[in-house]
C-alpha cells in the first residue's frame, strides 16, 4: 500500500489527476459510467492471469516480449482488413524473432482499446474558414473528434470505445481460432509489395526452413495434424494479448471487477481487482507521478502493468515507483518501457538499471525498449508533420541491447508503433523515413495517415524484427555480434541499409 491508505477502484479520485478530461455535461458522464459498470468485461481475469504467467517467463529470460501496434486507434479503423493486417504483421515479426532467439515470443498488441493519447497542451491554434482560432486538442476517439468542429469531450465516446474494442478483439479471437496463425501455411504471410527483395527472401528462407521441419515432423508422426487430432497445440494456435495506455481513469474504474476467493486452478486468477478493459495497462511519461491519481489506481489492480521510463526519470524515483506498484516484487508484474531517444539513451539508461539492480526489484522487472517515442522529429522539408528516422530507431534499440549487457542486465522486449495496413494498390504507409526500402522525406506525404505519431510500415517493421532476432541469436550463441557492435559504436549518420541486410544474413 502506498502511504498506508486503503485502496479501492475509486481511491484515485482523491489524488492529482494528470491528463484529466473536463466534460461539460456531468450527468451524461455519470450515465455513461453507470452503463459501463453493467457491461461484461472485454477480457477475462483468467486471460489476464495467463499473461502474467507468460510475463514471468520473460522476466526470467525464458521468453521475449513483443508489444506493438497503433499509436492511437480510430473507430473507423475497426475493419476486418486493417485488424488482419496488424495481426499478420506482429505474427510475421514474432516468427522472425523466435527463429533467431529460440525462445517463445509473448505477443501483446497496442490494439482493442488504444483510443486515447496524452497531450502536452490542452488547446491548439487552428485555421477555420481562414480565421485562426483556439480549440481543444484532439485527445483520441474516446474523448473527442479529430475534426476541429468536434473537439468537445463527449462521454458517449467511452461507450463507443468499449464496443469498438470488443469488436476488434472478437475478430482477432476468431482469426486465431480459425487457423490464422497456423504454422502449416506461413507462406500466406508473404508481402508482394515489399521493395527490398533481400528482405523478402530472408523471411521466405525462414518459412522454408520451418516448412521442412514440419514436413519431417509429419513424416515421423510427431505432427498432431497428421493423425487428425483436434489438439494441435502451438502448431496452429498462438497466444495474443491486448494492451493500451491507461489514461481515462473513469473508464478504467468502470471496467474494474473483483474476483473473490482462491483460484479455481493453478493458472486461475487470484482474488483481487482486475481491469477487464484489457490484459495490460501502461503508465505514460506524463501520468507516472508517484503521488498521482494514475499511480494510485495502478497499484491496486492485478493486471500486469507497464511504466514508460525516459530521461526525466530519476533513479531514486524509479525505485520509489516500483515500491508502490509492486511491493511484493512479483516477477513479470512490471514492465519498464525505456523511451530515451538516440541521443540520450547511453547517458540516461545505465543509472536507472543500476538503481533497479541495487533494489529488491532486480530480478522481477522486465526491461523493454521503445525506440520510437524519443525519436520524433519534424523534417525541414515538411515542418508541419512529424516523422521518425529509421537510423535513430535502430541506434536506440541496438544501444539498449548493448547497455543492458554492459550493466549485467537483460533487454527482455521491444515496444513499437507500427501498422501493416495497405491501400488497394498494396502501398504501405509512409510515415517514418529510411529502412531497407530507403523511404525518403520526399515520399512522406504519399500515404501519411496517422492522426498522432508516425508508425513503422510493414517493411520497416520486418527490418526491426530481423535486427532483434540477430541480437538475440548472438546472445544465445554467447558471442558478441559484430553487426550490432558496429551499430552501437557508430554515430546515427553512419547507420545504413547495409547494416539491416547484414543483420538478416
Amino acid at each position: 500500500m502506498s502511504n498506508g491508505t486503503e485502496w479501492s477502484p475509486s481511491s484515485w479520485r482523491s489524488r492529482p489527476i494528470a491528463q484529466d478530461v473536463h466534460y461539460p455535461d456531468a450527468a451524461a458522464l455519470k450515465k455513461t459510467l453507470d452503463r459501463l459498470q453493467t457491461l461484461p468485461g472485454i477480457v477475462t481475469p483468467s486471460s489476464i492471469a495467463h499473461l502474467s504467467s507468460r510475463l514471468k517467463d520473460v522476466a526470467q529470460g525464458k521468453a521475449f516480449l513483443l508489444q506493438a501496434g497503433d499509436c492511437a486507434e480510430l473507430f473507423e479503423d475497426c475493419r476486418a482488413d486493417k485488424v488482419e493486417a496488424k495481426l499478420r504483421l506482429i505474427l510475421m515479426m514474432s516468427l522472425v524473432v523466435v527463429w533467431g532467439a529460440r525462445v517463445p515470443v509473448v505477443r501483446v498488441g497496442r490494439i482493442a482499446g488504444q483510443y486515447g493519447k496524452p497531450r502536452s497542451k490542452d488547446k491548439e491554434m487552428v485555421e477555420i474558414d481562414g480565421v485562426r482560432k483556439e480549440v481543444l486538442t484532439f485527445r483520441g476517439d474516446n474523448v473527442n473528434g479529430f475534426s476541429v468542429n468536434d473537439r468537445t469531450p463527449d462521454p458517449d465516446r467511452l461507450t463507443q470505445a468499449y464496443f469498438h474494442s470488443s469488436a476488434t478483439l472478437n475478430h482477432i479471437r476468431g482469426l486465431l481460432d480459425s487457423g490464422f496463425a497456423d504454422l502449416h501455411a506461413p507462406l500466406s504471410f508473404t508481402f508482394d509489395h515489399v521493395r527490398d527483395q533481400t528482405l523478402q527472401q530472408s523471411y521466405e528462407d525462414i518459412v522454408d526452413s520451418i516448412t521442412d521441419s514440419l514436413d519431417f515432423m509429419k513424416t515421423v508422426g510427431a505432427d498432431p495434424s497428421s493423425s487428425g487430432s483436434s489438439d494441435q497445440g502451438t502448431l496452429n494456435r498462438v497466444d495474443y494479448f491486448v494492451s493500451h495506455e491507461g489514461l481515462m481513469l473513469e473508464y478504467e474504474e468502470a471496467l474494474t471487477r473483483e474476483v473473490r476467493g482462491p483460484p479455481s486452478s493453478r493458472r486461475g486468477p487470484e482474488a483481487g481487482h482486475y481491469n477487464l478493459s484489457t490484459h495490460l495497462l501502461w503508465l505514460g511519461d506524463r501520468t507516472r507521478a508517484a503521488d498521482g491519481a494514475h499511480m494510485e489506481y495502478f497499484r491496486g489492480i492485478k493486471n500486469p502493468i507497464g511504466i514508460k521510463v525516459g530521461p526525466t526519470m530519476k533513479p531514486d524515483e524509479l525505485v520509489r515507483v516500483l515500491d508502490i506498484v509492486d511491493p511484493d516484487c512479483v516477477p513479470g508484474r512490471v514492465t519498464l518501457i525505456g523511451r530515451f531517444g538516440a541521443s540520450k539513451i547511453e547517458k540516461s539508461l545505465p543509472p536507472l538499471i543500476k538503481a533497479v539492480q541495487a533494489s529488491p526489484h532486480a530480478s522481477s522487472v522486465i526491461w523493454t525498449s521503445d525506440p520510437m517515442h524519443g525519436n520524433t522529429v519534424s523534417p525541414p522539408s515538411h515542418p508541419s508533420i512529424k516523422t521518425r528516422r529509421f537510423e535513430d530507431i535502430v541506434f536506440e534499440l541496438s544501444a539498449s541491447f548493448r547497455v543492458h549487457a554492459e550493466c549485467g542486465s537483460r533487454l527482455g522486449g521491444a515496444h513499437l508503433e507500427l501498422t501493416g495496413e495497405l491501400d488497394e494498390e498494396g502501398n504501405s504507409v509512409t510515415e517514418c523515413v529510411g529502412g531497407s526500402m530507403q523511404l525518403g522525406e520526399e515520399e512522406l506525404q504519399k500515404r501519411y495517415l496517422t492522426h498522432c505519431d508516425p508508425r513503422l510500415n510493414a517493411e520497416q517493421s520486418l527490418d526491426i524484427a530481423f535486427l532483434i532476432s540477430h541480437a538475440l541469436k548472438s546472445q544465445r550463441l554467447a558471442r558478441r555480434s559484430a553487426s550490432m557492435d558496429s551499430l552501437s559504436g557508430r554515430s546515427k549518420s553512419q547507420i545504413t541499409s547495409r547494416d539491416v541486410s547484414q543483420a538478416r544474413a
